[in-house]
């Protein structure tokens, strides 16, 4: 079995129809798929209530990235995906520098497979873990075994009620792009307890020569690292064409925007630009007086 190249039969686009998805087809009963990503993720969305009826190609959806699309791009790279080293993942000892001391409560956003989860997990009592993609919170429960103290559960965080004031830490990386920011922020802030840390890794939009300029040096240290901590330069071909129909929907914010923002709901927030493309945004709520 190897990987097959199959033509939509929506939009007459072809797509990559991998091995590893070939194979979890073949061991549930399922059909070989006729539409791409994007038009599966387009007839969900408009079987959803309010867009019944809607007949436009998914490019009409491009503006903002939906629940519906999202959740089908990461259940596409779940089956892909591995525990090697990438541009996230280079950050994650930064982030737990500024895990507060006595954490007993976590809740993790976006935990994808649970890399950084089980990370937490060796430092806290309890880690609550969400995310929108099945696939990943089944290869997450998987890869954990382990870490009896982690709690994996499918969720979409633009529905999910925040407790109020429950959590030490509150993590997110590269995942805030996907939701409403100020919104999200908001709930994060109300779910922190006094004394507790907000850490969120994602990406940001570049704004300006100097964004661009910077982008375009850092790239021959991206390839030195990938090939130190990987050992090859590039991804298989099936990853690639997984997260190059993701990065179609994807869109970020600006580093200015986001500070704007920050500025509004978290008072005395750092933001600060990293290499390979990611900004950390790291908060701590204080205790009253």
């Amino acid at each position: 079995m190897s990987d097959r190249t199959i033509q939509c039969v929506d939009c007459g686009r072809t797509f990559v129809w991998s091995y590893g998805e070939q194979r979890y087809f073949k061991e549930h009963g399922l059909t070989a798929p006729k539409r791409c990503p994007d038009c599966r993720a387009h007839k969900r969305q408009a079987r959803e209530p309010g867009m019944r009826g809607f007949s436009g190609l998914p490019n009409e959806f491009a503006v903002a990235s939906s629940a519906t699309q999202v959740q089908a791009d990461f259940d596409r790279i779940a089956l892909l995906s591995t525990d090697a080293w990438d541009e996230n993942s280079h950050y994650h000892s930064f982030l737990l520098k500024h895990l507060p001391s006595h954490c007993v409560e976590v809740l993790d956003i976006g935990c994808g497979t649970g890399t950084f989860s089980r990370l937490l997990a060796q430092r806290c009592k309890r880690v609550l873990a969400l995310d929108l993609s099945p696939q990943m919170i089944q290869v997450a429960r998987r890869r954990s075994t382990l870490y009896q103290n982690i709690d994996f559960r499918i969720a979409d965080v633009t529905t999910w009620q925040f407790p109020a004031e429950r959590f030490d830490c509150i993590a997110s990386i590269a995942a805030l792009h996907h939701l409403p920011f100020e919104e999200t922020l908001a709930n994060m802030k109300h779910a922190l307890k006094a004394g507790g840390a907000l850490l969120i890794l994602d990406l940001f939009q570049g704004e300006g020569s100097l964004d661009w300029l910077a982008s375009a040096m850092v790239r021959p240290a991206d390839v030195v690292l990938r090939l130190v901590k990987r050992g090859r330069l590039r991804e298989p071909a099936e990853v690639r064409a997984a997260w190059d129909e993701h990065g179609r929907h994807d869109s970020y914010l600006t580093l200015s925007e986001i500070r704007k923002t920050c500025a509004d709901i978290l008072p005395g927030a750092s933001v600060t630009r990293h290499l390979l493309w990611r900004y950390s945004l790291i908060w701590k709520k204080e205790k009253p007086t």
